[in-house]
């Protein structure tokens, strides 16, 4: 494991965190605790040593609470981040309501890296401040209970400028990848904030795993051809630890497999780590990417549940596969993910109200309700609606369920 120090505090963190926005999950939808365990311990055991969560990673912090009791001593071993949602902070009383339940959850008494979750803009920060945070947080470090204060980011590359001048941050957590390079905060605020001796820590370093899985054929064949072997997660990572400012990045394992690959690269991938021809497929890799990935969704789900049972992310997927991949793809992942909305309960992307409510609460900022007509408008015309409902009503829901296997 290559390690970096973080310049605020002097810690030593594994240029490999731990996100844990996407634990594993069973039916009906709760974290497995036995595969989360497994793999945070694993994880730990080959050198992992900073797990990141947040208060409404639905599930999240309870099962890494669950996890540190299963596993004496493992707590000890690693740097812990979880995230204050100051949106849900009306009231000075609600720092401490929010945070003590975090450290509930998670068992603990400390946070080592606690962050503003999703601030963007100043005039957010300038309202925690009349509710008193500054002093909050210098309460919180001298009882011992908070060691770095930080934000993490999805705004416009100037806000977050503005924001670092604001207030004498430990460290901050951006979103940056390859197909993102001057997106959000980007290079010249990576860079900035490096420069001011803070820590960044990246997120979606693989675009919600769109960088591992969901790129296309002749993009992947472009990676294949110049380090055979070599998978697409890997090459995404190097990426990032290729560049010093990265103090490390956070992935969002699911399964050994990943773990075991993230591992490897991490074992190998120091700062200027890549050679002038791998350097030079990246923007060709891009260029083909973008073509195909038409919505910026990463899946973080932050928009749901949306009142009228749209399954966002999926419909975003599916849409994006069928130009990634074919139309015929696409149909078959929409009716998978979607398949209620065209039988019975009427949740595809043509059951959008536009309430807006989804948009106001997306980190990459898409116009969502208009999004979902143009998913509508591809993967719901009116003959596949009326073929569906038709076919359902004489063989029953099974029949979307074998159009999706087929």
């Amino acid at each position: 494991m290559q390690y970096r120090v973080d310049p605020k505090s002097g810690n030593r963190l594994s240029a490999l965190g731990f996100g844990c926005m996407r634990l594993p999950r069973g039916l009906p939808g709760q974290v497995d605790l036995e595969k989360t365990g497994a793999l945070i311990q694993s994880a730990v055991e080959r050198g992992v040593n900073y797990l990141d969560t947040a208060y409404i990673y639905g599930g999240s912090e309870a099962a890494l609470g669950e996890v540190f009791r299963r596993f004496p001593g493992l707590r000890e071993k690693i740097f812990l981040a979880t995230k204050l949602p100051f949106y849900m902070c009306k009231h000075a009383e609600d720092f401490d309501r929010l945070f003590d339940s975090s450290l509930e959850r998670l068992g603990t008494r400390r946070i080592d890296y606690y962050l503003i979750h999703n601030l963007t803009a100043p005039a957010d920060w300038k309202a925690m401040c009349a509710l008193g945070i500054e002093d909050w947080i210098a309460r919180q470090k001298a009882a011992g209970r908070i060691g770095q204060a930080g934000f993490s980011f999805h705004g416009s590359q100037g806000d977050f400028l503005r924001l670092l001048e604001l207030y004498p941050w430990d460290f901050t957590q951006i979103q940056y990848n390859y197909s993102d390079e001057n997106y959000q905060a980007g290079k010249t605020g990576l860079q900035k904030a490096a420069a001011m001796g803070l820590p960044v820590m990246v997120m979606e370093p693989l675009l919600g795993g769109r960088l591992a899985t969901g790129l296309p054929g002749n993009a992947g064949a472009l990676l294949e051809q110049a380090a055979p072997g070599r998978s697409h997660a890997a090459w995404a990572l190097r990426w990032l630890w290729d560049q010093p400012e990265v103090t490390l990045a956070l992935s969002g394992m699911n399964d050994m497999a990943q773990l075991d690959d993230n591992l490897l690269t991490a074992e190998a991938a120091a700062p200027h780590c890549l050679t002038d021809l791998e350097r030079g497929i990246y923007p060709k890799v891009v260029e083909i990417f973008r073509a195909s990935y038409r919505i910026p969704c990463t899946g973080c789900n932050y928009c749901l549940p949306c009142p009228k049972k749209v399954n966002i992310p999926n419909c975003f997927a599916a849409y994006n596969a069928s130009y990634a991949v074919d139309l015929f793809t696409g149909f078959q992942q929409y009716t998978t993910s979607s398949s209620v909305s065209l039988s019975r309960e009427n949740s595809g992307a043509r059951s959008c109200a536009a309430c807006g409510a989804c948009a106001r609460k997306c980190p990459q900022q898409i116009d969502i309700p208009a999004q979902l007509k143009r998913v509508a408008r591809r993967l719901e015309p009116a003959p596949m609606r009326w073929g569906a409902r038709l076919h359902t009503k004489m063989h029953g829901i099974k029949f979307l369920e074998r159009f999706a296997k087929m």
